[in-house]
């Protein structure tokens, strides 16, 4: 199908509260991994664009990853919350996703609110998400719960099975605007490849992480350099807030870095296609998360 054929386009942005499946919702609804996922919540900290074209009927949906909607402790929270509320602003329509293990809270009630006052509910599709992890009567109790609201669609979703996602598909498609696609066929990110090598250092990184020390990394890659013998060389920068989380980053004899290192090497060199040496570096950039200056020098 080429770009002409295409009647129905535009961007549609996926909001919720941290970790109710955002990013691994638009990974199986594009059918390729786009965005980084992870149990830690926040763990999306830029808006990354999968995009979805279809054939019948003939359309082309360019989601957008948003950041987890929640109470800012940090400049860096203040600046994840303010990324995600101007992409619904910017969007034609939205995808409002939930928990189906968790009662509707205070978080979800506020999102609502503010979709309620920035766009037509109509063009509002929620999802509840999860329904493969939810006890029986649970997915009833949250689609009764939101149903206040009023939205345009209510589908309850597995978006780690798949299942319910052509109905997703199906409810967007005609919500969209006219026009011609934005991105030529077989497209399906935009990231350039700095930040599809950051963000999959960090993905790696986070499972060995806990308490605060997963929102304390930044990876910020410093630089790609192809040589002649097909070898590319990467270079990124692990950034952490504090002298001693450095330790706990590379762990013990090296272990925890050197283990992050290797299964991000291997998942970027399937997705570009070349062999990589990867060639990673902790430092230190004192309290980052709280200085607009320096989230900016880390591309955040």
């Amino acid at each position: 199908m080429g770009a002409e054929d295409l009647v129905r386009s535009g961007f549609v942005a996926v909001v919720g509260r941290p970790n109710v499946g955002k990013s691994t919702l638009i990974n199986s609804l594009v059918g390729q991994k786009v965005t980084i996922t992870s149990r830690r919540p926040q763990t999306t900290r830029l808006n990354v664009r999968g995009v979805l074209t279809v054939e019948d009927p003939a359309a082309q949906i360019v989601f957008v990853d948003t950041p987890g909607l929640h109470r800012p402790r940090t400049a860096l929270g203040e600046r994840l919350n303010s990324t995600a509320y101007r992409t619904v602003t910017d969007a034609d329509c939205t995808v409002f996703v939930i928990d189906a293990t968790a009662r509707v809270g205070p978080g979800d009630r506020r999102i609502a609110e503010h979709l309620l006052d920035s766009m037509e509910p109509e063009q509002v599709v929620l999802i509840v998400n999860k329904v493969d992890a939810a006890r029986k009567g649970r997915v009833a109790e949250r689609l009764s719960e939101a149903a206040l609201w009023d939205f345009g669609a209510y589908i309850p979703v597995s978006a780690l099975e798949g299942d319910g996602l052509e109905r997703v598909v199906a409810e967007l498609v005609p919500r969209l605007p006219e026009g011609p696609a934005l991105y030529p066929p077989g497209v399906v990110s935009d990231r350039p490849d700095e930040v599809l090598i950051a963000e999959t250092v960090r993905e790696k990184l986070l499972p060995g992480l806990w308490q605060e020390l997963p929102h304390s990394v930044a990876v910020k890659t410093e630089g790609i350099e192809v040589r002649e013998d097909g070898l590319t060389r990467i270079e990124a920068v692990i950034y952490v807030e504090r002298e001693s989380q450095k330790g706990i980053v590379v762990g013990a004899g090296g272990a925890n870095l050197r283990d992050a290192g290797t299964r991000a090497r291997r998942e970027l060199e399937e997705a570009l296609g070349r062999r990589i040496f990867l060639d990673l570096r902790v430092k230190v950039e004192k309290d980052w998360q709280r200085y607009p200056d320096r989230m900016e020098r880390l591309g955040l």
